[in-house]
C-alpha cells in the first residue's frame, strides 16, 4: 500500500496540529567561503514534533488508518532512536491510537521524556549493543504477540520514502526554483535520502545525491554507519540514488553543531553531521548550490554531552 497525498492532506485538515507538518523553511547557512557556492538547509524543527520524522510517520499512520490497520485498539509498534518515536507518540495521541516503541537505553533523556509525555509505552534495549539490537527486539516483540500490534516498520514501509518524495523533495525544488546541484543527507531509515533523492533526480537529471556515513562507534545518534557487512541495511534505502559517500566522525559532527550555534542555529548531532558533509562537498565545487537537512533541535541532546562545557572548548 502507498499513502495517498490527498488523504494525508484531508487528515491534516481534520486535525489542525497535523497541518503544521511540512512546509518548513529553507535557509542559507552562510557557511561557504566561496561566494559562488551556497549551502542551504531545511529547518525541520519547525514541525510540531520538532523533527524531520513527523513527515514519514504522518504518511505511514495515515495509510494504516485508511486501511483500518489501526483505529480499533491495535497498538502501533516500531523501533526508534527518539525522533521517530516522538512523532509516533504525538501523532498517535492526536489520532487516539496507542503507541509502543523499542528504544536503545542510551537515547537522550529529553527525547524519552517527550515520548512519555504523549503517553506512549517504551521498551528499552541495551545501548551498548547498538541500534540494530532495537531492530531485532521489535521484531521479537511483534512475533510473540500476534494480533496485538500494527508493526509500522519504518525501515521497510514504502510510505516512509514516499513522504519525502511528495513533500521534502517537492518543497526543495519549489523553494530553490530547481536551482540546486547537490543534496546531502545520511541514512537513519533511508527514507529521506531515498525519497528526496528520487524526487530531485526525477526533476533534475544533473543533481547529485551525497550520503554521509558515521563510524560504528561511538557513531552519530540516529544514523547508521553502513560500513560493516554485519550492519542491517534498511530495505527502503535505495543505494542507487547515492552518487558519493562521505565518512563523518562524531567529532566533526559536534564541531559543526557548535559552528552552527555560533550562527544562531541550535541543532542536534545528525544535523551537524549532515552540514559537515555539505561543507566537504562545497569545498570541491567552483560553483553550485548544496542543500541539506537540519533534522531537529540541540535541546534534545543536553543529556548526551553534546553541549557539555568541556566539549565546547
Amino acid at each position: 500500500m502507498s499513502a495517498d497525498l490527498q488523504g494525508v492532506r484531508e487528515l491534516q485538515k481534520q486535525y489542525p496540529v497535523l497541518g503544521l507538518i511540512g512546509a518548513t523553511p529553507l535557509v542559507d547557512l552562510g557557511l561557504s567561503d566561496n561566494p559562488r557556492v551556497k549551502i542551504l538547509a531545511k529547518v525541520e524543527s519547525f514541525n510540531p514534533g520538532g523533527s524531520l520524522k513527523d513527515r514519514p510517520v504522518l504518511f505511514m499512520l495515515a495509510d494504516a488508518l485508511a486501511n483500518e490497520e489501526i483505529g480499533n485498539g491495535v497498538a502501533v509498534l516500531d523501533s526508534s532512536s527518539g525522533n521517530a518515536g516522538i512523532a509516533y507518540a504525538m501523532i498517535g495521541r492526536v489520532l487516539g491510537v496507542p503507541v509502543e516503541l523499542v528504544i536503545p537505553d542510551n537515547a537522550s533523556e529529553e527525547r524519552k521524556k517527550r515520548i512519555m509525555a504523549h503517553g506512549a509505552k517504551i521498551h528499552y534495549t541495551d545501548g551498548a549493543l547498538g541500534y540494530d539490537e532495537a531492530l531485532r527486539e521489535v521484531a521479537r516483540l511483534n512475533e510473540s504477540n500476534p494480533g496485538k500490534y500494527f508493526f509500522c516498520d519504518q525501515y521497510k514501509n514504502e510510505n516512509n520514502w514516499r513522504a519525502h518524495f511528495e513533500t521534502t523533495g517537492a518543497e526543495i525544488l519549489r523553494q530553490t526554483d530547481g536551482n540546486l546541484t547537490h543534496f546531502v543527507a545520511g541514512v537513519g531509515t533511508g527514507g529521506c535520502i531515498t525519497g528526496t533523492g528520487r524526487r530531485l533526480k526525477q526533476e533534475l537529471s544533473s543533481v547529485e545525491v551525497h550520503c554521509i556515513r558515521p563510524e560504528l562507534f561511538p557513531g552519530i545518534e540516529g544514523l547508521k554507519p553502513l560500513g560493516s557487512p554485519d550492519d542491517i541495511v534498511p530495505e527502503i534505502f535505495d543505494e542507487g540514488v547515492v552518487d558519493q559517500y562521505w565518512d563523518i566522525s562524531i567529532e566533526e559532527a559536534y564541531d559543526t553543531c557548535q559552528r552552527l550555534a555560533a550562527h544562531g542555529l541550535f541543532v542536534g548531532q545528525s544535523s551537524g553531521g549532515y552540514v559537515a558533509g555539505a561543507l566537504k562537498v562545497a569545498e570541491t565545487l567552483e560553483e553550485g548550490t548544496v542543500v541539506t537537512i537540519l533534522n531537529d533541535l540541540g535541546e534534545r541532546y543536553f543529556s548526551a554531552r553534546l553541549w557539555d562545557p568541556d566539549l565546547l572548548g
